[in-house]
C-alpha cells in the first residue's frame, strides 16, 4: 500500500494544501491563490514559458460495484487541468482518449476498469444526481494510487460539487528536488496565503501511514497465528518420525554417536524439511503478483486498489522464517530423540 501510494509522488514535485490540512479532502484554496503559487521561484516551466503545475478539486462519490450491485465504494474524483500529463507525465492513455475540457467526459485509471458499475471505457455513471459523464479514456500512471481514481475536467467537478472558484491542492512541478526549500519558502512566507507545501512524495506517503499500519497490524496477526500452526505441525510431524526410528536412533547411540549428534541430525531435518516448505510458498506467493486487491484509504475514505508485489526481500525472509519455525518445532523432538536409551531401543 505504501508503495502504490508513494508512487503517486515525486521528489521534484511538490503539493501545495490549506494550512492546517491534513488531506486535499479537507483542503479548499482560492483559485486566485493558485496563480500566486505558480508564479512563484522553483516552479518548473515549459519551453513557452507557461508554469508546469495546476489546480486540482478532489471529491468522493458513491458508486455501485460491478459484481455486487447492493455494495456501494467510495471512489475519489479528481478534477484536473488540460496539462495534466504534463504535470503527472507517469500517467499515459492506454484505451481510448483524453476527456475534452468543458465536458463531461471522464479518464478512468486501469485499476478502477470493471470494477465498479459504468466504469468501462464507453460506458456512463452519474458523477452527481442527474449529471452523467462518460468514460472516455482509461490511463496507467505507473501502478500508483491514481490509478484507483477518476480523472474530470476541473470545471466539470466544480460546478458539480459548488466547488466554483475553488480548487483543493495546487501541484507544481519543479526545477529540481533542490529547488523545493525555496518555493516553499516563497509560498510559506506569504502571510496572506497561508498555505503549505509539502514534497509530494512526503504528502502521499502521509496519506498511507494509517492504511498500511492497520494492514501490516491484521498481517502480523495472521503470520503469529499461522506460524503458531506451523510449528504444531512440525513437532508433531517429527514426533512421529522419532517414534518410527527408535531402534535406528538405538543402533546409533550403541555405534557410538553421541546425544548431540542424534540431536543434530533430526534438528538438521526439521529445519531442511521448513526450508523447503518455506522455498516453495515463496514461488507460491509469485502467483500473487497478478492479483490486485482494494480497501478503504482511512485517510482518504475510498477505495484504492493495490497489488501484491513480492520482492526478494519478501521471500529470502518467507524462507529464513521457514527454517526458523523448523528449529522451534523440531527442538523437542530432537532434545526427546536424543534421550533415547540405547538398550531400550534395540530392545522395542
Amino acid at each position: 500500500i505504501t508503495r502504490t501510494m508513494t508512487r503517486s509522488g515525486s521528489e521534484s514535485k511538490a503539493i501545495v494544501t490549506r494550512k492546517g490540512a491534513d488531506a486535499e479532502l479537507s483542503s479548499m484554496v482560492e483559485q486566485r491563490y493558485a496563480s500566486v503559487v505558480l508564479a512563484a521561484p522553483g516552479v518548473r516551466r515549459s519551453d513557452k514559458g507557461v508554469s508546469l503545475g495546476s489546480g486540482e478539486v478532489l471529491v468522493v462519490i458513491a458508486l455501485e460495484k460491478s459484481q455486487n450491485a447492493a455494495q456501494v465504494s467510495n471512489v475519489q474524483l479528481r478534477g484536473v487541468g488540460d496539462n495534466v500529463f504534463q504535470v503527472r507525465p507517469e500517467a499515459h492513455i492506454v484505451a481510448g482518449r483524453p476527456a475534452r475540457p468543458g465536458t463531461d467526459e471522464v479518464m478512468i485509471g486501469r485499476r478502477l476498469r470493471g470494477q465498479f458499475k459504468g466504469l468501462q471505457l464507453g460506458q456512463t455513471f452519474e458523477i452527481k444526481k442527474n449529471r452523467q459523464a462518460a468514460v472516455v479514456g482509461v490511463f496507467e500512471a505507473s501502478g500508483s494510487s491514481f490509478e484507483s481514481e477518476v480523472w474530470a475536467d476541473i470545471d466539470t467537478v466544480r460546478s458539480s460539487f459548488g466547488r466554483e472558484g475553488l480548487v483543493s491542492s495546487v501541484v507544481v512541478a519543479l526545477d529540481s528536488a533542490a529547488a523545493f526549500d525555496r518555493f516553499k519558502a516563497a509560498v510559506e512566507g506569504d502571510r496572506q496565503l497561508d498555505l503549505q507545501v509539502e514534497r509530494e512524495v512526503d504528502y502521499f506517503e502521509k496519506t498511507s501511514e494509517g492504511t498500511a499500519m492497520l494492514v501490516q497490524f491484521l498481517g502480523g496477526a495472521i503470520v503469529f497465528f499461522f506460524s503458531i500452526g506451523a510449528m504444531i505441525g512440525a513437532t508433531i510431524t517429527m514426533y512421529g518420525a522419532v517414534d518410527g526410528r527408535r531402534r535406528e536412533v538405538g543402533t546409533l547411540r550403541a555405534l557410538g554417536f553421541s546425544r548431540l549428534h542424534v540431536l543434530t541430525s533430526f534438528l538438521l531435518e526439521a529445519v531442511v524439511l521448513a526450508l523447503c516448505g518455506g522455498a516453495v510458498g515463496a514461488v507460491a506467493s509469485l502467483g500473487m503478483s497478478f492479483a490486485e486487491m482494494s480497501m478503504m484509504n482511512q485517510q482518504t475514505w475510498s477505495e484504492i486498489v493495490f497489488g501484491f508485489e513480492p520482492t526478494p526481500d519478501i521471500i529470502i525472509g518467507a524462507v529464513i522464517g521457514g527454517g526458523i519455525m523448523g528449529i522451534l518445532g523440531g527442538l523437542l523432538p530432537a532434545v526427546r530423540a536424543a534421550r533415547v536409551s540405547p538398550i531400550a531401543a534395540m530392545r522395542d
